[in-house]
């Protein structure tokens, strides 16, 4: 059972973990509101991990979710927040294709692909607790 708390949707048993915000905010404003307020943006490890943060997208307002991936142009690679290496990726299209100042979000609909968006879009976001 999901339970509502303003723009938090909390889910129940191991998935206590992650909470969905349905509150639209750039990437760095969702970063600094999960850092503030639980412990940080979601990490995506395993296809597990994936799978349930598919099915909960289904209460998101907004057509993409921001998770903690990003793109880091001085290094020229994608890395999670939490310093999770990427191993596991659901991209919907080639990640080598990088610009700076974007972040990794996944799509409500469809494949729940991952894309890469510019950070000033504003989405709903998964944050950790």
């Amino acid at each position: 059972m999901e339970s509502s708390q303003g723009g938090e949707f909390r889910f129940p048993s191991s998935s206590d973990q992650v909470i969905l915000i349905k509150e639209n905010r750039t990437w760095e404003e969702a970063l600094y509101y999960c850092r503030h307020h639980h412990h940080d943006l979601v990490t995506i490890t395993n296809m597990d991990e994936q799978r349930w943060a598919q099915g909960k997208t289904k209460n998101a307002s907004s057509p993409f979710v921001w998770t903690g991936l990003r793109y880091t142009c001085s290094l020229g690679f994608w890395f999670w927040v939490s310093d999770e290496v990427v191993h596991y990726k659901n991209w919907a299209s080639p990640e080598h294709v990088n610009e700076c100042d974007m972040s990794g979000a996944m799509e409500t609909g469809g494949e729940h692909k991952w894309f890469k968006k510019h950070d000033e879009e504003k989405f709903n976001f998964f944050c950790s607790k």
